[in-house]
């Protein structure tokens, strides 16, 4: 045996499967996520851009276990964004609709200090474009300006509803300029020790996007196929009529996958 081919071929598995290690960390040193009711947060300086504290991230959602940063994101290939160019060049509507399943969504990242939290120090704040339009829209607005400023800045209120069925949250600016803190040495601290969004998330390599995308679209390419169970002629017509509708459906539904699946081995080749 080569010992030096085995313990690379272990320490990729180790450096693929992320899974155990994504569970071991704790989020919430890191992240800050609001709950139901009301909070009172105040948006600070970025440590990586003084002029802007907002970090524009694109993930892919519902392809693996757990939603992906895009690799984009670090000025690299990525192989489902390079599928969804390749399914837009067609004319047909269900390679349109799977790029637009497919096609990484926007998420926003702010440092936040969180009243009533702050041993817990600078936490990032993910939001959607909803909240990142009224963030920007508080900017602009000449009665308010810049809110993060850490002398005559603003505290915001974030209030989250239940609503139907996911939860509304709305941001509004607390009437009352404010420091950030009296004490300069902790606000000097928050201002150098913050967390990266970029460096907040797990970093897949291209092979390992690659397969979760071709685990997505033909999910029982790694699975042995189930035998159809038998059918007797002393079963009910509606019986038979739903087995001949679900094996026509089925049929529909294989062959289309396969198109697609054939798409994205040409597009890998």
């Amino acid at each position: 045996m080569d010992l030096s081919a085995i313990k690379a071929k272990l320490a990729e598995i180790n450096s693929n499967d992320n899974s155990s290690d994504r569970e071991k960390i704790d989020y919430e040193k890191v992240f800050w996520r609001p709950t139901v009711g009301k909070h009172q947060v105040r948006i600070v300086p970025s440590a990586y851009d003084p002029g802007f504290p907002y970090t524009e991230l694109k993930f892919h959602y519902g392809v693996g276990k757990y939603p992906m940063i895009a690799l984009s994101n670090f000025g690299k290939q990525d192989p489902i964004e390079e599928f969804c160019k390749e399914l837009r060049k067609t004319s047909d509507k269900e390679n349109w609709s799977l790029a637009g399943k497919l096609t990484p969504k926007t998420r926003i990242f702010a440092p936040v200090i969180v009243r009533g939290e702050e041993e817990m120090g600078v936490r990032l704040w993910g939001f959607g474009k909803t909240i990142y339009k009224a963030l920007l829209a508080l900017a602009e607005d000449e009665d308010v300006g810049d809110y993060t400023d850490v002398v005559n800045g603003w505290d915001l209120i974030v209030e989250q509803v239940q609503g139907n069925p996911y939860p509304e949250t709305t941001v509004r600016i607390k009437p009352k300029q404010t420091p950030l803190h009296e004490n300069t040495d902790l606000v000097e601290t928050w201002m150098k020790e913050q967390p990266r969004p970029q460096d907040s998330f797990t970093q897949y390599d291209y092979e390992f996007v690659k397969k979760q995308l071709q685990k997505y679209l033909d999910p029982d390419s790694e699975e042995e196929a189930t035998p159809a169970p038998a059918t007797t002629q002393s079963s009910a017509p509606v019986q038979k009529q739903e087995a001949i509708f679900t094996e026509h459906n089925t049929a529909k539904a294989t062959e289309a996958k396969a198109d697609v699946v054939t798409q994205f081995d040409d597009l890998f080749s």
